[in-house]
């Protein structure tokens, strides 16, 4: 991006503030890493695995050490975040590079040989409809014979018990870390405070766009890919992957 350190809505101190409480606001997010990695098939050596918007490392990292011998290369529009991700990847032995990308852009969807597996953790709901059907098809372009695309992100309810049901079920979450981790519920007041429970006031963050599963799972269809599914869902938080034939 043109400036790594602003993009609308998001700044490297929203950066610094999602390294600092990631850990407490993402649901099961052990559980999210593990279910990413588990759905890509077993890739050739020096395979290219690519994580779009990394954040801090956590899942590239786990992908580094899942699949030693592929090569990673972790994509985000933060220095802060790609600073916090690099430090990961070193202690992993693997290959890796990273680079800063604005994912709206299209510009960095070109790579030097086809991908075997594109991954993406709570980003694509930056794009509106229209530009996450592009992404798709993009991705799917650039993804080798057999190789897949895994997302996992917000998704877009459909009614108001919905968006009820997912703002208790993330708030429950954010409790039950809070407890585990710091023995009391302090950050979950913060957690509400700060507004990071979407569904609790979808229209406060112009920069947060989910669109609804049934229309991703669509685009990925139309994107030309197959054998497309839904392997978790908890809060709002899906995580989908399809397969280039």
């Amino acid at each position: 991006m043109a400036d790594s350190d602003t993009k609308e809505g998001w700044s490297e101190d929203d950066s610094r503030h999602f390294i600092d409480y990631g850990a407490y606001f993402v649901p099961e997010r052990e559980t999210q890493v593990d279910t990413i990695c588990s759905v890509i098939p077993s890739p050739q050596e020096n395979a290219l695995i690519v994580d779009i918007c990394c954040g801090e490392g956590l899942l590239a990292s786990a992908l580094a050490r899942r699949f030693s011998k592929c090569h990673i290369l972790a994509l985000d529009g933060s220095s802060a975040m790609l600073e916090a991700a690099g430090k990961r990847l070193d202690k992993t032995g693997a290959s890796w590079t990273t680079s800063i990308m604005d994912i709206a852009d299209s510009g960095w969807r070109q790579f030097d040989r086809p991908v075997h597996a594109f991954v993406s953790s709570l980003a694509v709901h930056h794009l509106d409809g229209p530009g996450k059907a592009g992404l798709f098809r993009d991705l799917a372009t650039a993804l080798a014979p057999g190789g897949v695309i895994v997302i996992c992100d917000l998704v877009e309810a459909r009614n108001q018990e919905g968006l009820t049901l997912w703002e208790r079920h993330w708030d429950d979450g954010v409790r039950e870390r809070a407890t585990r981790l710091d023995g009391n519920e302090d950050m979950l007041h913060f957690f509400r405070e700060d507004g990071w429970n979407y569904y609790s006031d979808p229209e406060a963050d112009p920069v947060d766009m989910p669109s609804g599963l049934f229309e991703q799972l669509k685009w990925l269809e139309e994107a030309g890919l197959v054998d497309i599914d839904v392997h978790w869902l908890l809060a709002g938080h899906a995580i989908m992957s399809a397969r280039k034939p």
